[in-house]
């Protein structure tokens, strides 16, 4: 009996100091002259990622609006605190004056991963977006010339075969006396699988002929965001990645990641063997190993693809020594995979969406696209002839306004900031601590952008784009640390949308939600029941 007492009190010390040391970690910003939004024990303010009662679009605005006179807010990740940046002008400020302070993203994957670490958690550290300090320096600045204006030229008619191969489908399925009633989000997913196989793996897939090609299958499975595991692991990722680490835990299967890295290695050795020149992002890669990929003489002038597009800064501009491993080159092209897969594929689900809601706006863009045709006389468009479509830019930069792909972005401390925004506010961020920037929750913000929910592409025409507020749209990230391929997601976007409505008409079916849901269960923007339309012959 004294034993059970003895037992049970320790337990119970052992409780009160667990629950102490937990309730001292929500003190911290009691010391910093910004609110905090308040926690709940242990899970913070992610309680309702963690038990799924709200979408990813409600989650980021209950802490965007908590106060909506701060510039910044502070919120807690489990029990690390983290600094939500709502004020577009220290926004600027810290991803791109005081850059230097704020560098790197969040180190969830990277730490004491070696470059010859080939786990799936081992890609993610050595790619592009994990990488940190110098190495990500030097790694942007490698990868830079295989992102400029003149490489998307290399590289359009390998978009453009997966674009038009798509239409033939669709066009044959028609003749064939079918009713194309299709859910955007699978079908865009499938073209953007088979444009990353062929531009980032050097391979040809076809997953609307073929549905379940091994490529695509294992893609989906890598990239199952409403996964409950996955939902948890990335909260962990992003609060404990010591702890991760440590238990050897990778963020996705590991067999997956094997199975892409082969992908890779086989396609190298296959082109060295055989002297094999294709224009893609592997074939950068191989010149990035002989060290003979650089910026072209005309990249200065072919800085811009669209409104939505982001500038290369002086960092992707410098040069330097470093030589690299197999392993960290391989790591850029799983990269390329993750970023391009899903990205893409939800832009241009919610721009078939929104087009078939506003079919006013759907047969503006059409004439553009007729008018287009016209002018080229029966040849193919060009790279050129994209970047003309001026109507074609505003209706993509709204889509990407309004239904951000990119929830939100972040970036880490590496040194004690001290904050000043010049009207009063001061403080200091210490070294080590996350800052939160809410992407979608300032572009749906009615201050910078009035009546948000309104689909409109006109905020973005030559009149009305100077009325945006600088730093309040940010749809490829800010400053030196932004998407790296941002055209190449422009380019993907814009000549799909080209050739379906050339000769399709989206129009709603019974299926199509309106106004549309988005599900509980994603950490991204994804709908409950999908996005559903249907694609109507213009000839046949």
């Amino acid at each position: 009996m004294e034993v059970d007492l003895l037992t049970a009190v320790a337990v119970g010390v052992l409780i009160l100091l667990i629950y102490h040391y937990v309730a001292n970690k929500y003190q911290y910003f009691l010391s910093k002259p910004i609110p905090c939004v308040k926690p709940t024990f242990l899970v913070g303010n992610r309680g309702a990622a963690i038990f799924r009662t709200k979408d990813v679009r409600q989650q980021t605005d209950e802490l965007y609006y908590a106060f909506p006179n701060s510039k910044v807010v502070g919120f807690y990740e489990l029990t690390k605190p983290v600094f939500m940046i709502r004020d577009p002008d220290v926004i600027k400020q810290i991803t791109v004056r005081d850059f230097d302070y704020f560098m790197d993203h969040t180190p969830t994957f990277s730490g004491n991963r070696t470059e010859d670490d080939d786990s799936a958690t081992g890609l993610f550290a050595n790619s592009l977006f994990a990488l940190r300090g110098q190495k990500w320096k030097d790694m942007r600045s490698t990868l830079s010339p295989a992102f400029t204006g003149s490489k998307m030229r290399v590289m359009f008619d390998l978009v453009v075969e997966c674009s038009q191969s798509m239409v033939e489908h669709f066009r044959s399925e028609a003749k064939a006396g079918k009713r194309l009633e299709c859910e955007m989000k699978d079908v865009f997913s499938r073209f953007g699988n088979d444009v990353i196989a062929t531009v980032a793996f050097g391979i040809k897939v076809d997953s609307l002929r073929d549905p379940s090609n091994e490529f695509y299958v294992k893609g989906k499975q890598m990239l199952d965001f409403q996964s409950f595991t996955i939902v948890i692991k990335f909260l962990l990722f992003a609060t404990m990645p010591w702890l991760m680490r440590k238990l050897k835990v990778d963020f996705v299967d590991a067999d997956l990641a094997v199975f892409f890295k082969k992908i890779i290695k086989d396609n190298m050795k296959q082109r060295e063997v055989h002297g094999i020149v294709r224009n893609d992002m592997i074939q950068m890669l191989m010149d990035v190993r002989k060290g003979t990929l650089k910026h072209g003489k005309d990249d200065q002038e072919l800085n811009d693809a669209g409104f939505a597009t982001v500038k290369e800064s002086q960092v992707g501009k410098s040069t330097h020594a470093r030589v690299w491993t197999e392993n960290e080159l391989t790591s850029q092209c799983f990269l390329f995979f993750l970023a391009g897969f899903d990205t893409v594929s939800s832009c241009l689900t919610f721009l078939a969406y929104e087009l078939t809601l506003n079919p006013d706006i759907q047969n503006q863009l059409y004439e553009e696209v007729a008018d287009t045709e016209r002018s080229l006389g029966g040849k193919a468009p060009s790279y050129e002839t994209l970047q003309k479509m001026k109507y074609l830019d505003m209706v993509v930069s709204e889509t990407l306004r309004k239904w951000t792909p990119t929830v939100d972005t972040d970036r880490y401390a590496n040194r004690d900031y001290l904050l000043d925004d010049g009207a009063g506010l001061q403080f200091v961020i210490e070294n080590g601590l996350q800052i939160n920037i809410p992407i979608l929750a300032i572009h749906n913000d009615p201050k910078y952008f009035p009546n948000p929910e309104r689909f409109d592409p006109e905020r973005f025409s030559e009149e009305n784009r100077s009325k945006i507020v600088p730093g309040s749209y940010l749809p490829f990230g800010a400053g030196p640390r932004n998407c790296i391929g941002s055209r190449l997601a422009l380019m993907e976007v814009k000549l799909v949308v080209y050739y379906l409505l050339k000769d399709f008409s989206f129009e709603p079916t019974e299926k199509t939600d309106v106004p549309i849901m988005l599900t509980k269960k994603a950490v991204d923007v994804r709908t409950e029941n999908g996005a559903w339309v249907e694609f109507k012959p213009r000839n046949l």
